[in-house]
């Protein structure tokens, strides 16, 4: 990825001086998934950029997305950059695209974790979407999983120790403590509780179509397999699918705030399609589809088709 140029000494010292008290709590807010953007990040990042860091950092449990806003916002600025190997051709050392990829390491990650549907085909370093995709399943893959290892994880994203201070510098200017209106949940009873650490627990596994995970001898669940078996270990026995699972409620009225452990669902009454665990701060655990791990990401997105929420821990 890109190397550092015209930063003098005693900038980069103030700068690690300045980052090593806020590196623990960047690395324990990891550890959820998903912060909220601050106004630094929502008056700096282009819409679709912050949409895809979003989204990207939910496939590596424990990397927050402003890790990765703040990558690409060093390396070509959010794609704004008009340097050489931002939109086309290379730069110096013959990186390309908004994350700055060398083609042989691009090469490497994509064969190993092929972004997702939504970017180019074959997948392209120049594309926002597969090279964001790509940035999140490299630092996962070199640390990042589990919000334990972060620094080396960013490290090996570019050689550098005073990218990784910037980098986390920068980072925690992008995240917020709480978002503007964001649901700060309790949870009602004991149930809800051990059904989210259960779900917790099952955080990586895969999708499987029909599954009720390890213990049933499947290598991970569907969307309904996960909540039963997570209401399963708090002692609440609930039906099998989605749909009966909405209809056994009972349901959270409309404009009620959600607590921890409440079901929210996608889809229509009569075709209900997705189910997933309220955690609180507008996130969920869920099992998204066949290909993408279970995972925590925010239970509102553009077109989720969301159908409301049931409290089976009532």
């Amino acid at each position: 990825m890109l190397k550092a140029v015209g930063a003098t000494a005693t900038a980069l010292l103030l700068l690690l001086v300045a980052v090593a008290a806020g590196a623990s709590s960047l690395l324990s807010a990891s550890l959820g998934g998903l912060s909220r953007p601050s106004s630094t990040a929502l008056a700096d990042i282009p819409a679709d950029y912050l949409a895809l860091y979003r989204r990207a950092a939910t496939t590596c449990p424990g990397l927050d997305w402003s890790v990765l806003a703040a990558i690409g916002k060093i390396e070509t600025d959010h794609g704004r950059s008009p340097l050489p190997g931002v939109r086309r051709g290379v730069n110096y050392a013959g990186a390309r695209g908004p994350m700055q990829f060398l083609t042989p390491t691009f090469a490497q990650v994509i064969a190993r974790h092929p972004p997702p549907p939504g970017g180019a085909r074959p997948p392209s370093p120049y594309n926002p979407h597969d090279a964001i995709h790509s940035a999140a399943a490299y630092l996962c893959d070199s640390g990042a999983r589990g919000g334990s290892n972060l620094r080396a994880a960013v490290f090996a994203y570019n050689h550098a120790h005073w990218y990784v201070s910037k980098v986390l510098a920068q980072a925690k200017a992008y995240r917020s403590a709480r978002a503007p209106g964001a649901v700060h949940a309790r949870a009602r009873s004991k149930a809800a509780l051990a059904a989210i650490d259960y779900a917790k627990g099952q955080l990586g596994l895969p999708y499987t179509w029909g599954g009720d995970g390890p213990t049933a001898g499947d290598p991970g669940f569907d969307c309904s397999g996960l909540i039963k078996a997570a209401y399963g270990a708090a002692g609440v026995n609930l039906p099998r699918t989605a749909a009966r699972q909405f209809a056994a409620g009972p349901r959270v009225a409309v404009g009620q705030p959600l607590e921890r452990g409440d079901l929210v669902f996608y889809g229509r009454s009569d075709a209900v399609q997705h189910v997933g665990l309220y955690i609180g701060e507008g996130r969920m655990i869920h099992a998204p589809r066949p290909g993408a791990p279970i995972r925590i990401a925010p239970y509102r997105y553009e077109g989720d088709g969301y159908l409301g929420a049931t409290r089976p821990a009532e």
